[in-house]
């Protein structure tokens, strides 16, 4: 016979459950969100002025479990979203992630899809890496999160801010900077989109990044309300928004180590190559 305080305690969690996720759907909050102009595939305008990418999709598949009413604001870079953020006009921001500035006024969800950060040269510069390029212009999207990360890591080179990555590889393209810096996802969508392969997209920097939703730091019912919604959406739902936008290059990237011991096998293995051709190239005399 079932231990009635079993039945009890299970009657209660599944009450919790059902409660947390209907409360906020009958309790919605209204929320002003900035949308990024152009950082596909995660959020961007496309050429009819619609609000798409990875991140619209992500948000979209959260706010029955939130509980938020979204109000778009017009599509703006990203260092523009920032100073609304900053000036209460804005409440809710996608595609971001944390860093002590961006800390003094902003609150960040969990993150929802990780990416690496690379060196984008052109094709005939694939040896490049930032310690090279000391004294050189490399651009970088001004107020990313890596921008802070190589100006302080690397100071020797030239930065340039720029307002997106579809800028910054524009200037390469112009050979008016010698590299870029992004991340890599920005980087594969932009050289499908313009079938571009005069690029040599290198191995990462050493920064990830984990890009979460970031609310008005006045605000943490929206942060908890995203929050819940994210342990609420089904990872099946999860999985099938990441594929439908990200491949699984997009999402890793070899390391200069890893690009060194790729290097060395294939010299390792054209070298046995040759050893063995020559073995049997060699006179039947000779081997007597």
């Amino acid at each position: 016979m079932p231990n009635p305080y079993s039945r009890l305690l299970l009657s209660c969690l599944l009450c919790g459950l059902c409660w947390g996720s209907s409360v906020y759907a009958e309790q919605p909050i209204v929320v002003r969100f900035a949308p990024e102009k152009d950082y596909g595939p995660f959020i961007y305008a496309d050429q009819h002025g619609a609000i798409r990418g990875l991140s619209a999709e992500m948000l979209n598949a959260l706010l029955p479990y939130a509980g938020l009413e979204i109000q778009y604001l017009p599509a703006q870079p990203l260092a523009s979203i920032l100073q609304q953020v900053q000036q209460q006009q804005a409440d809710l921001v996608s595609s971001l992630r944390p860093t002590p500035e961006r800390g003094r006024h902003l609150g960040f969800t969990s993150p929802y899809v990780a990416v690496p950060a690379v060196l984008v040269t052109p094709a005939s510069h694939s040896d490049a890496n930032l310690q090279a390029l000391a004294g050189q212009i490399v651009a970088v999207g001004q107020g990313y999160a890596v921008e802070e990360y190589v100006r302080r890591r690397y100071p020797q080179v030239i930065w340039h801010s720029v307002e997106n990555d579809q800028q910054a590889l524009q200037l390469l393209n112009e050979r008016k900077v010698s590299g870029v810096v992004a991340d890599l996802a920005s980087v594969l969508f932009i050289q499908r989109q313009f079938s571009q392969t005069a690029w040599h997209i290198g191995g990462s920097i050493g920064f990830q990044y984990e890009l979460a939703f970031a609310y008005r730091k006045d605000r943490p019912e929206i942060g908890e309300r995203l929050n819940h919604a994210l342990r609420q959406l089904p990872n099946t739902e999860r999985e099938a928004i990441l594929q439908r936008w990200l491949t699984a290059h997009d999402l890793s990237a070899p390391t200069p180590l890893q690009e060194r011991l790729l290097l060395l096998g294939v010299m390792l293995l054209a070298a046995a190559g040759l050893i063995i051709t020559i073995l049997l190239l060699r006179p039947r005399h000779a081997q007597l």
